[in-house]
This record gives C-alpha cells, sequence and structure tokens, in this order.
C-alpha cells in the first residue's frame, strides 16, 4: 500500500453513493480516505445510506458504523458537513434544513468556490427518467446491479487465481453497452441544462456512479462517482480548482483485499 505521510487538505471535499448498508459498499477504503483527507466543507451527495437495501434484508457492519462514527468526528471538530439525501436515503427529505449531530440536511445547495464558481450541488435522481416515471423498474434495475457487483466477485477471484489483475465488468459495461451509454449521456445533458436554467457555473451529482469532469456546453459538470466500484471523490483545492480523487489508485488497495481493520482502530485511535 501507498504511504501517505500527512493528511491531504482540502477546501471542499464531495463524495456519494457510499450506499452504508450493502455488502457492496467500500466502506474500509472509504474509512482511509476519511483518515488521510481533511477539508473545511464536506458534502454527502446522496445515497449515503440504502434503505432500499436495508427494507429488503438489515446488514450493517461495524465498518459502517465506524463511517458514520467518523464524518461525526469531523463535524464536532469544524468542518462543516453538508447531506442532500439521494433516492436510496430519500426518507431524510422530510428532515432537510435541520441539523443531526452537526451535520446539515438540505435538498440541495449552492457551493461557490474559491475562484467564484457557483456550483449546484444535488444528487441527481431527479433527472433520471427510471427513477421519476418507472421506480419499479428502479428497484429491478438495483436488484441487478446488485447480482453483478455478486458475479463480478467471483469473475475477479477467478481471475485472481490465474495472475490476472482486477477488472469490473459493471464498470465495463456501462462503457460499451449502448443503452447505458446513451443514459449517461442523456443524464448528464439534462442535469447541465437545469444548471444553465439556474444561471450557475456549474453542477456537482452523483446518482449513476461514474465520475467524471466535463463541460457541457458551457456549464462545468462534476460527477463525484461512488464508494461501491469506483472509490472517487470530487475535491476544491484551495486555489478553486477541482480534481477527481480516484483513491484506490492513489493507495493502491485492491479491491479483493479487504483494508486491515486493525490499522484502521488504530487510525482512528490517533484521530
Amino acid at each position: 500500500m501507498n504511504s501517505i505521510q500527512e493528511e491531504k487538505r482540502y477546501r471542499s471535499i464531495w463524495i456519494s453513493d457510499l450506499h452504508l448498508g450493502t455488502r457492496g459498499c467500500k466502506a474500509d477504503f472509504l474509512l482511509d480516505f476519511l483518515r488521510y483527507t481533511e477539508s473545511e466543507y464536506l458534502y454527502l451527495v446522496g445515497d449515503i445510506v440504502d434503505g432500499w437495501r436495508l427494507r429488503k434484508s438489515w446488514y450493517w457492519a461495524q465498518s459502517h458504523n465506524d463511517v458514520v462514527q467518523k464524518v461525526l468526528r469531523k463535524a464536532r471538530k469544524g468542518t462543516k458537513v453538508i447531506y442532500v439525501p439521494g433516492n436510496h436515503d430519500e426518507w431524510l427529505r422530510g428532515y432537510t434544513e435541520m441539523h443531526f449531530g452537526g451535520v446539515l440536511l438540505l435538498p440541495e445547495a449552492v457551493h461557490v468556490t474559491a475562484d467564484g464558481k457557483r456550483m449546484l450541488v444535488l444528487h441527481g435522481d431527479a433527472f433520471d427518467g427510471v427513477v421519476r416515471y418507472a421506480r419499479w423498474l428502479a428497484f429491478l434495475g438495483d436488484s441487478a446491479y446488485e447480482l453483478a457487483l455478486k458475479l463480478n466477485n467471483v469473475f475477479n477471484f477467478f481471475r485472481r487465481k490465474l495472475g490476472y489483475p482486477y477488472w469490473s465488468i459493471s464498470a465495463y459495461l456501462k462503457s460499451r453497452v449502448k443503452n447505458a451509454v446513451q443514459f449517461v449521456g442523456d443524464y448528464a445533458n439534462a442535469i447541465a441544462a437545469e444548471a444553465k436554467a439556474r444561471k450557475v457555473d456549474g453542477i456537482i451529482c452523483g446518482h449513476i456512479h461514474q465520475a467524471e469532469i466535463r463541460d457541457i456546453n458551457g456549464v462545468l459538470y462534476c460527477n463525484d462517482g461512488d464508494w461501491v466500484e469506483s472509490c472517487t471523490a470530487l475535491v476544491e483545492h484551495f486555489d478553486g480548482k477541482l480534481e477527481l480523487l480516484h483513491w484506490m489508485d492513489i493507495r493502491h488497495l485492491d479491491p479483493m483485499t479487504p483494508y486491515d481493520q486493525r490499522e484502521l482502530a488504530l487510525a482512528d485511535e490517533d484521530a
């Protein structure tokens, strides 16, 4: 594992689609990220807790509880933590404009970067036609995604036995299957159009588990990705520059090898 000697400090950090409460959540890797990063602002951009999955069957590992505690500890130490709920944690939308343990819940937010860019922050499910108009299909798709993740683990177990590196089936399908590519393109265009209508400079979202920064018709489109597969975060440097961090690459983390829980426990004791 790559060694980081000191914390990385940023003005702002955005993370989304953690899906705590599911076996696919890379909570250990997220704890590693939270351990080595600090920021003035921390935005939780939806689907932090997966209520859809928890209603089907209860799963809550200690590492998931540790993530919650780590975020609350950051809030206590002065980080401005803003939580914008998504579709998987939509029950929290009834509690927006309220504080919980120092965490402010908002339906959406406008973040002004250090260089003056006004960025609309929202989860993005409102711009997903499947979620809005065919919820039964969204639930079906969620189950299919869960199955793909399980198959992905089996597939990579045998790849590892044969000496091959990790390779994501679902990431390949999203980047190659025509309908998936079209969906991602339509989603990004729709959400960028909303930003333009709101007269902001850009938009920061999650939802589709595909990290990306690009210009769409003069709007800066930023998707912070997820912590199920890509383990990515969007960060703002103190000069206002926005950057995607691919944490598994930065730390040389192996998706098929669980993070050492003892190291995490020691890190939390030192925090």
